[in-house]
């Protein structure tokens, strides 16, 4: 919570501050939900303002089953990559089966993870490892989902992708195409899927913050919209565009402002959105996009072998994979073998950075959100709530019951995220990282 001395220094910084379910209902003021499609990019406690939003969904009087939005949600990637985790392994993928399950049914419209291979990539993982450890991923949690009799028709169609697209122009083009194949084939064969829905891969894609320099920082334009353009060739349904000065802080109105531009140009003006697959049919780009599907199944064939996705984020194959490609990439940008404009390669030496403009940061708004937890502290029925955690906690320890209507419950009597999560985290534990060396 905003008043943990843990987060001292870290409200508002990188995202809005969410305590109770009345941070969500400040924060959609004035908007209707069941008109706008709504991204909560939330991992760990991503159950918890799930069931916040479903809360004031239904205190507004919407349909739930109008509502629409994507949850990132995708834990076994947190702690391979992104590094935000509260429980062991186990336990957070049953809190994202309970998560999927639930929504399937009461909100059906809401993607309640987005299996996020950018983050991957964004620390260093190549093209192949992105999609077929998100792969892999995706087949643990099928896998955990349709073991609690859940069949994969009732949720797989509303399972989302979110890839990077990276600065190999044509290898991230055909990594999308070969990721769409692999899919498909995971979903039909492994799963026996029926529905043609639930074969598709919708997909988010970002360009690459690992490729933006603060070294004349505004060549980073340049290289977000050819990125972009990647992704629309490659086949994306929707898309973020970096901001210029991403590699100094979160952007600026302005840096935003042209990166949305950068997306409007792209889909107006050049006309490249009106063809599906227009690259398909070169000789080049199909023997790639074979070649990275033969690849791909390789890697997940390996997994297999070694015991499955989560056993090996448990013993740290994926974390030690992705270092051993991060370093071998920074190796190459070291040496000149990997080329960086500006700065290893046609280096300017009159450049600065002392001109960049970087996002404020408003020192006064932890204490904002501190004196609204403590109005909401002082005005619930603690004694409820009390009850009610109790209850949470004992169906914790069965894995048999969805934890998510009592979490509903909670959230509605203001408990505040982080009571919840600490409260899991005594029946669990917390999660302690295996030495990658």
């Amino acid at each position: 919570d905003s008043d943990d001395p843990m987060a001292f220094g870290e409200v508002g910084r990188v995202g809005v501050a969410i305590d109770t379910m009345d941070d969500i209902d400040r924060l959609f003021d004035g908007i209707d939900l069941e008109k706008i499609s709504v991204s909560l990019t939330i991992n760990p406690s991503a159950w918890v303002v799930y069931a916040m939003f479903v809360a004031v969904a239904e205190q507004r009087g919407c349909d739930l089953h109008k509502l629409t939005g994507t949850l990132q949600a995708d834990p076994l990637k947190e702690y391979v990559a992104q590094k935000e985790w509260i429980y062991p392994v186990r336990p957070a993928v049953r809190l994202l089966r309970d998560l999927i399950m639930y929504s399937a049914k009461a909100t059906q419209k809401i993607n309640p993870v987005s299996l996020s291979g950018s983050h991957l990539s964004d620390v260093g993982g190549n093209a192949l490892q992105e999609i077929a450890f998100t792969m892999a991923f995706t087949i643990a949690y099928c896998e955990e989902v349709t073991k609690a009799g859940m069949s994969v028709d009732q949720f797989a169609p509303r399972l989302s992708f979110f890839f990077i697209s990276h600065q190999d122009f044509f290898e991230q083009i055909c990594k999308f195409r070969a990721a769409r194949r692999v899919y498909a084939k995971i979903m039909a064969e492994r799963f026996k899927a029926q529905k043609p829905e639930s074969m598709r891969l919708r997909v988010h894609v970002q360009t690459a913050a690992m490729s933006l320099t603060k070294v004349e920082h505004h060549n980073n334009l340049m290289r977000t919209a050819i990125q972009a353009l990647g992704a629309v060739l490659g086949g994306c349904q929707s898309m973020h565009t970096n901001g210029l000065d991403e590699a100094f802080a979160i952007p600026t109105e302005e840096a935003m402002k042209l990166a949305i531009r950068t997306q409007q140009i792209i889909r107006e003006e050049i006309n490249v959105t009106s063809v599906i697959d227009p690259l398909g049919g070169s000789y080049f780009i199909e023997r790639l996009t074979k070649d990275m599907e033969t690849e791909i199944w390789k890697m997940l064939e390996e997994v297999e072998e070694r015991g499955g996705a989560v056993k090996l984020v448990e013993d740290g194959w994926f974390q030690q994979k992705l270092a051993d490609s991060a370093y071998a990439t920074f190796k190459k940008i070291d040496s000149g073998e990997k080329i960086s404009v500006g700065v290893n390669k046609f280096a300017d030496e009159a450049s600065s950075t002392a001109d960049v403009h970087i996002h404020p940061y408003d020192d006064h708004c932890t204490q904002l959100q501190v004196d609204r937890l403590k109005v909401v502290r002082a005005n619930r029925d603690d004694a409820r709530i009390k009850v009610l955690m109790q209850e949470l906690v004992e169906q914790a320890r069965s894995e048999d019951t969805n934890l998510l209507p009592k979490t509903i419950e909670l959230v509605k009597a203001r408990a505040t995220l982080g009571e919840i999560c600490t409260a899991l985290r005594g029946v669990w534990g917390a999660y302690s990282e295996p030495m990658i060396v």
